[in-house]
Order: C-alpha cells, then structure tokens, then sequence
C-alpha cells in the first residue's frame, strides 16, 4: 500500500489520529485495499487530498475494478466520479435527478452546465 500511497511511509509510526484528513483518507482506502473485497462502498475518496493523490485514488479504484471489485462511489469530484464510472446517478436535493452510462450523462448539456462547468 505504501507504493500508492508514498506519502503515508514517513508517517508510517504515528496513529491516524495525527495524521492529516488527506492522510487519514489515504488509510482507510489502503485499509478496505488490504481486505482484498468484492465491493468497496466509497463516499469521497479525493476529499483532502492533493491534485497528485486524487490522480492515484483514481488509479486505484479503475484497478480494483478492472480486478473485478465492484465499486460504488459517492463522489463531489463530478469530473473524476464521470470519467470512472459506468453508470452514473446524479442526485439533487436527496433525490435521483439522472441515472444512466457515466459517458452519456458527462455529455449531458445540463450537467455540463451544472456540475462540470463548462
């Protein structure tokens, strides 16, 4: 795990309790990797995290999904979240506002507006 997450080895001896809320994100993604899973439920992964790491977070879930683990992220990252997705759910106000492929819906006029800012 530490070669995803190169940051954590110097910290390797402190508690998660000192670690910063990137750090601490960067944990648990290494802890549910180590249990080898079937499903990953995931609410947030980039949040706290640096530019750089958000890339590595990416890898990571397309890895566990190409490994054949199902993963079902929660994601305010619209972009990173649309692009790792195969189906896709777009909630407004609690509620489902879109579902369909991740593809379509990034091309969607109102989510480009919307979420992607385009």
């Amino acid at each position: 795990m530490l070669g995803h997450f190169p940051n954590l080895e110097r910290r390797i001896n402190n508690e998660a309790t000192e670690l910063s809320g990137g750090e601490q994100q960067m944990v648990a993604v290494a802890r549910a990797l180590m249990s080898n899973p079937r499903l990953v439920l995931m609410d947030e992964p980039s949040i706290g995290l640096s530019p750089l790491m958000v890339t590595e977070v990416a890898k990571i879930i397309t890895q566990m999904n190409e490994r054949g683990v199902t993963v079902v992220l929660v994601e305010q990252n619209a972009r990173m979240a649309l692009r790792l997705a195969r189906t896709a759910y777009v909630l407004e106000v609690g509620a489902i506002a879109l579902k369909g492929d991740a593809k379509t819906i990034a091309k969607d006029e109102y989510v480009t507006k919307a979420y992607l800012g385009y």
